[in-house]
């Protein structure tokens, strides 16, 4: 029985180190991924000129959706936007990598600057 216990303990004080490990692991892997998209979308004009229409229409979605009679404006951009996902899909990547970084965290903060950095490509 005490065997147990310490089998139990040891496991607990090792698991831990190993979570830590693994979300290293995941935060190395999510700033490769977002460093290679950005790499892609950059160096491509079509992608670029992509990228840009698809933000400012995400920004148009956002200002419609708080007003409720546009409505139909705001499904119009959203219909428009997966038109142009399916020209650029690794934007839907990036979408789906920003949904899963701690945006609090100074790694969420570190890889949404990577990401971020290809706002610099868009006109104002």
């Amino acid at each position: 029985m005490r065997t147990r216990w310490l089998i139990v303990a040891a496991l607990l004080i090792s698991t831990p180190p190993l979570y830590a490990q693994r979300q290293q692991q995941n935060v190395a892997k999510l700033k490769a991924d977002a460093q290679n998209l950005v790499g892609i979308i950059g160096g491509d004009r079509t992608k670029i000129l992509t990228y840009c229409k698809m933000m400012d229409l995400s920004w148009q979605m956002n200002e419609a959706a708080r007003e409720k009679s546009q409505k139909k404006r705001a499904k119009a951009l959203s219909e428009e936007m997966v038109q142009l996902g399916k020209r650029l899909p690794e934007f839907v990547v990036l979408s789906d990598l920003l949904e899963q970084l701690d945006l609090n965290s100074p790694d969420g903060q570190e890889i949404a600057l990577i990401i971020q950095s290809l706002n610099q490509f868009c006109p104002d």
